[in-house]
């Protein structure tokens, strides 16, 4: 009798996340949609571009230069949240194994190189919200400028085939789980 509960609950458990996964899809070939236009793709390379760690380091960089003692150590924070999120973002990358959308989907292609072959959790996603939210503690106001970015870069992802919507979602979570348990431990 306890087998056929098992059974049950475990179907019922993969029923659901069958149905996850399809709205994951849809959610993914929808944002997608947008690759059949050619100046919302160039637009958004050069944002996922920005995401890939040149307008973080170059933040960073001149925080630690000019922004005298507090800038570095809202720098110090940025540096130390990148170097949590790295062996975070392998274990997971590797653990999970999850094929990008373009591998695993046939009507949604890279507009862009994937830096790496799976898709969950979007690192560039995990930095600009862990780096948004240590630079956005310290900074309000000029941080909450760097909502849009931050929320463009992980739209980039998913418009530019290369994550799924609950890629960019995870990524966005533990970003910010990151960015405040070092604002607040540091």
């Amino acid at each position: 009798m306890q087998s056929k509960h098992l059974l049950l609950d475990r179907a019922l458990r993969n029923a659901r996340r069958d149905v996850w996964v399809e709205r994951d899809l849809h959610w993914a070939q929808w944002l997608h949609r947008v690759a059949q236009y050619q100046t919302p793709v160039k637009a958004l390379v050069i944002v996922s571009k920005l995401g890939d760690g040149l307008f973080w380091y170059v933040l960073i960089a001149a925080l630690a230069l000019l922004g005298g003692t507090h800038g570095r150590d809202v720098a110090a924070q940025m540096v130390l949240a990148g170097l949590l999120n790295l062996p975070l973002y392998f274990w997971l990358k590797h653990s999970i194994g999850r094929p990008r959308p373009f591998v695993a989907c046939p009507d949604i292609r890279a507009c862009v190189r994937a830096l790496d072959k799976f898709s969950f959790p979007s690192g560039h996603t995990l930095h600009a919200v862990a780096f948004a939210v240590v630079f956005t503690w310290h900074f309000p106001l000029v941080g909450a400028a760097l909502a849009p970015l931050v929320l463009l870069i992980a739209v980039s992802r998913v418009a530019l085939g290369l994550h799924y919507p609950s890629d960019v979602a995870a990524g966005a979570i533990l970003g910010a789980v990151v960015g405040l348990s070092v604002v607040l431990l540091y």
